[in-house]
């Protein structure tokens, strides 16, 4: 498929490619597209399948499906004798495991949000007849969906009925489709070998977000810095809180021109911050008429586990910048516990510092990779230099300093290792920005030199200095020309859980260009193999919440506390714009087995106002489909893979639906909305019953908060305050289906209903109740207060703490 190139004007960005390509994916033919009942991408079991074993090594099923599946094979069986039996055995159990299916999400027609899911899965016409002849039997045994049993018996309207518009996806035609099963599990590539990825926004709003860091915590929060000196906290959930972690934007300098390198640049945790509260960051500051860069030690508030006590800064270095450009800016800790500062070679062009230049220089800081002991430094120094450090005992050489011959490295990584044997495990990745023909990165080894300004990638930059016989330079693993781009953003090493193709995958970008590409190490040879990543094509990216597109100017890439991928860009390349977003980095191929990256954050003890997360990207280049619903949505009772899709779920930190009537639509997961269809189960109910509560009143209207309404003998009235506790709560917020009660809300924090009787008063509940009528009370209507004290709830599947 030949490459459009050119830039992409605005927000949307489709990696290098331009959007011109658009145009043509839509018109050619659609790339394969495995998918799950649950919306997400099959994977490997974690324990082989005995039942469906047709697909036990790559599928939607874990072994528990695939024992109810063999149990409901069995329950279908016993209606059958022995010829019977004999007839329909094989048919039952092919048509029962496709819901193991890597396609299973297109069998079923799920992958259609407008159609209501199949209970039988789409059978081609030859298949479907065989079917009919021998098995109809077993027909309302597979499906209690009235269509189905009404055209049970005329083959023609059965098969008719169960045919896909798709036919590529019939079964049994898709497991004979050479499209459909090529390097299926395997990230996929285009013809250049382009690798297609996909993006989850994380995001958005943000002034040039250039680092996003965790505490290593428990907590799974993380930070990300906005270059004009703010840091922001996020939760797991991704809500931001209101106010800054860290904000020291009257002292950093910056300015809101484009392409201004000054500002705040770089942020770390001490790897004992758990224990002694210690973060350390990276700014630029003016200090009378100089510029310099300035590395400080900060501690988090005793008060406040969400906000820096910025009374604590203490400057632990810092170094004149002879120049506004090549500031460096990345801080890290190596797993030597060590503190590396990378600085940049002092700006300017060629650095022309002195005889050499800065970044030749042992006695300057500037270009360099400098390692410092900021351990235990309460008492004495504020750091110590590392006994181990190569240049301590050379005469004239900074004792800071680790590594050499650096120009602006922007953007490194500590390698977590192969999560299974370790291989690669401490090892320190950089981008070296170039001057103007190469870009590099390189793996930083002690005591060495990187090149500059001899070198410049693999080629001789001052050719003079490029010919001492006494550089002995380090080569970079990889170095690319600046037609690909101009100015590189190192990444990481992918050690996360959630998609295991990925793993050993360098990832990282171009800030100029745009482009995101990819190394891996052949092991036999050493050599790194490179790979362009392209965003995903046709309908590769058509999972919910995935999007293709990206802000064009990628500055910098991250890794939660899970190891998972992420980067952040920008549409306007200044400190001031509010263009920024985070994506998260997903491989729509294959994920990790279900419950197998399962994590329980620490809580977190909020005292500022949270900021839920609203995305603003959306995906392009894919059509919403327009199809004609197949099936109406069954009624009573609901089918078994109708139920099994409401025990996968949604993500993660969703809400549940609610199994209790709300004053507003229950805040369903995304793949439960897009499937419902009519009435729901609790609105056909005829007759509520006595203890089922409601949430009234949150003024945005969200569903997990609000004045707790209570129905008792045909009639709504709220709860007084009195004795309210979060044990109360708690009752409240689990019978919605909610995990947790984050806060018992009293004095009418979610207004008065003053339309309404008080039914309850003085409640005291231990937790476990299944109501609050099965909690100690005052006894229905009975109560001593008024409308001024209604009790209030905010629930959550996250378990961060609110103040009172």
């Amino acid at each position: 498929m030949p490459r459009c190139n050119g830039t992409v004007p605005g927000r949307l960005w489709l990696s290098p490619t331009a959007l011109c390509c658009v145009l043509a994916l839509s018109a050619a033919p659609g790339l394969a597209h495995p998918q799950c009942l649950d919306f997400k991408p099959p994977f490997r079991p974690l324990r082989e399948l005995q039942f469906c074993v047709m697909y036990k090594e790559f599928g939607c099923c874990d072994y528990q499906r695939d024992q109810e599946l063999m149990t409901k094979y069995y329950q279908i069986m016993d209606h059958f004798d022995y010829h019977g039996y004999a007839n329909c055995a094989g048919f039952v159990l092919e048509l029962l495991c496709q819901e193991c299916s890597p396609y299973a999400a297109h069998l079923f027609d799920a992958e259609d949000p407008s159609t209501p899911v199949r209970t039988i899965p789409g059978l081609c016409p030859d298949y479907c007849s065989q079917f009919w002849n021998k098995c109809s039997a077993a027909i309302p045994l597979l499906s209690d969906n009235p269509h189905v049993f009404e055209v049970k018996e005329d083959q023609t309207r059965l098969c008719h009925y169960l045919k896909l518009d798709d036919v590529d996806y019939c079964y049994p035609n898709l497991l004979n489709s050479q499209k459909l099963s090529q390097n299926l599990g395997r990230v996929q590539s285009d013809s250049d070998g382009c690798l297609q990825l996909c993006l989850e926004e994380v995001a958005n709003g943000l002034r040039n977000p250039l680092a996003m860091v965790h505490a290593n915590d428990g907590t799974h929060r993380f930070f990300v810095a906005e270059q004009v000196g703010l840091v922001w906290t996020y939760l797991p959930e991704r809500s931001k809180l209101e106010r800054p972690f860290l904000n020291i934007t009257q002292v950093v300098l910056t300015s809101s021109w484009e392409g201004d390198e000054r500002g705040f640049l770089g942020l770390t945790f001490h790897p004992k911050y758990k224990y002694n509260g210690k973060l350390y960051v990276y700014y630029s500051v003016e200090v009378g008429f100089d510029e310099r860069i300035r590395i400080s030690e900060f501690h988090v508030s005793a008060k406040d586990m969400n906000v820096v006590d910025h009374a604590s800064e203490r400057v632990i270095l810092e170094i004149d910048e002879p120049a506004s450009n090549h500031n460096g800016g990345q801080l890290l800790f190596a797993d030597d516990g060590y503190l590396y500062i990378f600085t940049g070679d002092g700006g300017m062009a060629g650095d022309p510092f002195g005889k050499y230049g800065n970044a030749q220089n042992k006695s300057a800081l500037l270009g360099k990779v400098l390692r410092i002991d900021v351990n235990d430094n309460e008492r004495g120094p504020l750091y110590r230099i590392p006994p181990d450090n190569p240049f301590i005992h050379e005469r004239g050489a900074r004792p800071e300093i680790y590594a050499y011959g650096v120009r602006n490295m922007w953007r490194c990584s500590v390698d977590r290792g192969d999560p299974r044997t370790k291989e690669g495990k401490g090892r320190i990745f950089c981008g070296d920005v170039g001057q103007n023909k190469f870009e590099e990165i390189d793996i930083i080894e002690k005591g060495r030199n990187f090149g500059w300004r001899a070198k410049e990638g693999f080629s001789c930059y001052d050719k003079k200095l490029c010919a001492n016989s006494s550089l002995d330079d380090v080569l970079p693993i990889y170095a690319y020309p600046h037609k690909m781009g101009k100015s590189v953003t190192g990444g990481y090493v992918y050690r996360g859980c959630e998609y295991p193709n990925m793993n050993s995958m360098y990832i990282f970008g171009d800030f100029m260009s745009g482009r995101l590409m990819s190394l891996r190490e052949d092991r036999n040879t050493g050599r790194w193999n490179y790979n362009e990543i392209c965003m995903g094509r046709g309908r590769t990216c058509a999972f919910p919440g995935l999007i293709n597109n990206y802000q064009q100017y990628i500055i910098s890439f991250a890794e939660d506390e899970a190891g998972e991928l992420y980067f952040m860009s920008t549409g306007i390349a200044s400190a001031t714009s509010p263009s920024g977003v985070i994506y998260k980095v997903v491989d729509p191929s294959r994920r990790a087995p279900p419950k197998l990256c399962h994590y329980d954050p620490l809580p977190v003890r909020v005292k500022s106002t949270l900021i839920k997360f609203v995305p603003q990207e959306t995906l392009i280049g894919v059509e919403p489909p327009n199809k004609i619903q197949l099936e109406p949505q069954p009624t009573e009772p609901f089918n078994w893979l109708q139920e099994l899709t409401d025990r996968l779920g949604g993500p993660e930190g969703t809400t549940p639906r609610p199994t209790t009537t709300t004053t507003r639509s229950p805040r369903h997961s995304r793949r439960k909305g897009r499937r419902m269809k009519g009435k729901s189960r609790t609105e056909s109910t005829p007759e509520l019953q006595n203890g089922v509560v409601r949430l009234v009143g949150d003024e945005q209207g969200r569903s997990d908060r609000g004045r707790v309404e209570i129905y008792v003998n045909r009639d709504w009235g709220t709860v007084c305050d009195d004795l309210w506790t979060i044990k109360n709560a708690l009752v409240v917020c689990r019978q919605l289906g909610f995990r947790y009660a984050l806060k018992a809300a009293k004095n009418s924090e979610f207004g008065e209903g003053t339309d309404l009787r008080i039914l309850l008063d003085d409640v005291q509940c231990e937790g476990t109740e299944s109501s609050l009528l099965d909690c100690q009370h005052a006894g229905a209507g009975t109560h001593n207060c008024a409308h001024y004290e209604d009790a209030g709830v905010i629930c959550g599947n996250l378990h961060h703490v609110v103040e009172i």
